[in-house]
């Protein structure tokens, strides 16, 4: 074999061998774009935001080839149709509660937040490690959806009155913006309860449409600006001690993902989940503050309202438990944590809370 002759095959030899290769290395790392509706408008960067950090942290990760765009409440479709985009294709994911879907099955809101249910530590104990996200998963599944835990806002406030509300009387004939099925518990006590994205509270509230409503608390209340047209701030939010904000994925998109990139979804769910509830435990001191500042008149719901919606929901929880199996299932868990896990809080939390939140009353902090 001469000299030339053996240059040209090899170099068509080292061609072909890179021929080869490129698809093993697109196989492995694909390029792949999804999009996520939100139900969340961007004025709230905090609970929005969780959106973002998963998007940043899958195309950081996979070098730019897998890239999920974030698309805000209303965008692609209503803030409260987003899950159903997810079922019918239009977009392979998005970011959400669960019980905003209640009035399809209130199995629905379990993943998310139910009155008198965990705090926010309670929720994430038992969906990382007590089963929470397989059970509700199995649900989803049904549905076509993988969820993935993706935000908690913890404990929130109670929401904005127009008039002080003392008794259960006064919640009577009450028009209130209250998520999730929390409402039909409420609705046992006279109130009328509404089902409004985010983004159209503030004019239903200013017009009169409604005379009361809940958000989150006070970082993202101060932003969509209830103190201006209701001046009473009641707590605490018993409906919502620790609401989980979800990810919801196509679960055929997702489980054809390659191996890698399922779990890197897992992974930034995952950071997602923490950094939503440490920016709001950051952000929700000062901007109470703030409220009280410009006037913010704070109320405690009294011993009487909690106690009649404790008994209100209780009866709500039985009525379903004997008519939904898989409501029936996935709450008998919660139920059967819960016990363990309040019996550890009195213990050790909230004795160090009580002590410490004492010792700020007295100013020693």
């Amino acid at each position: 074999m001469d000299r030339r002759s053996f240059l040209t095959k090899a170099a068509l030899g080292g061609a072909a061998a890179s021929t080869l290769a490129a698809p093993a290395i697109a196989q492995s790392n694909p390029q792949i774009t999804w999009r996520l509706a939100s139900s969340f408008p961007k004025s709230l960067d905090t609970i929005y935001g969780g959106s973002e950090v998963l998007s940043k942290m899958v195309e950081e990760a996979s070098d730019g080839n897998f890239k999920i765009q974030v698309f805000a409440a209303g965008e692609i479709v209503p803030g409260l149709q987003v899950a159903d985009a997810v079922m019918n294709g239009t977009v392979e994911a998005c970011h959400t509660v669960g019980y905003y879907f209640w009035g399809k099955d209130p199995t629905w809101a379990l993943g998310a937040a139910v009155p008198f249910s965990l705090n926010a530590r309670g929720m994430n104990a038992w969906h990382y490690h007590g089963g929470g996200i397989e059970l509700y998963n199995e649900f989803l599944g049904k549905q076509g959806l993988y969820g993935l835990p993706g935000g908690n806002t913890g404990a929130q406030m109670g929401g904005w009155f127009r008039k002080e509300i003392s008794t259960v009387e006064d919640l009577k004939g009450l028009k209130m913006r209250v998520g999730g099925f929390a409402g039909k518990v409420m609705e046992k006590l006279g109130l009328v309860p509404q089902q409004i994205a985010g983004g159209d509270i503030y004019p239903a509230l200013e017009k009169g449409t409604i005379d009361a409503t809940e958000w989150v608390g006070p970082y993202d209340d101060e932003k969509l600006g209830f103190y201006k047209v209701a001046p009473y701030y009641y707590y605490p939010g018993w409906w919502e001690g620790g609401p989980t904000v979800h990810f919801m994925f196509s679960k055929e998109k997702m489980e054809g993902l390659p191996k890698q990139y399922q779990q890197l979804l897992h992974t930034a769910a995952q950071a997602a989940d923490a950094d939503m509830l440490q920016k709001y435990d950051m952000k929700n001191p000062k901007a109470l503050k703030t409220l009280v500042a410009n006037g913010t008149q704070l109320r405690a719901f009294s011993p009487e309202i909690m106690q009649a919606c404790f008994k209100a929901a209780n009866e709500v929880y039985s009525e379903m438990e004997a008519n939904n199996p898989e409501f029936a299932k996935i709450w008998g868990s919660i139920k059967d944590f819960r016990k363990d896990w309040f019996t550890w809080e009195q213990l050790a939390e909230f004795n160090y809370d009580y002590f410490m939140m004492s010792e700020a009353n007295k100013g020693e902090l």
